[in-house]
């Protein structure tokens, strides 16, 4: 799992999403904190792969970690979505507008204006 080292905003965002296996932990943390050994669990991978997908979020700026006790606890940091969200509002203005011109354009075209 390479990354580069400006992994922040849109870009890295994207790339550590486009493993499942991290999408499924960040779709874990939505639900709140959790530590790596409950991270791992569902996941037929080593303890060390698992630690692995955790960094690449964690480069993201899509977790954080801390330690309490002999535990890393993961947190979800829903900011470093705002990029993705963004980018994604950028689209669906677009094809709401697209749409819309559509259906100004259907109506002018089969009469009913």
């Amino acid at each position: 799992m390479v990354i580069s080292r400006t992994s922040g905003g849109l870009d890295g965002v994207l790339s550590a999403l486009a493993d499942s296996t991290r999408r499924r932990i960040v779709e874990t943390l939505k639900a709140g904190e959790a530590s790596v050994a409950e991270l791992a669990a569902p996941f037929a991978i080593s303890q060390p792969a698992v630690s692995k997908h955790l960094a690449v979020l964690e480069k993201a700026g899509l977790i954080s970690r801390r330690r309490v006790a002999r535990k890393n606890i993961c947190r979800l940091e829903g900011r470093a979505l705002e990029p993705l969200s963004e980018w994604i509002d950028g689209y669906r203005r677009f094809w709401e507008g697209s749409l819309a011109r559509l259906d100004t354009y259907l109506e002018t075209e089969t009469g009913r204006v």
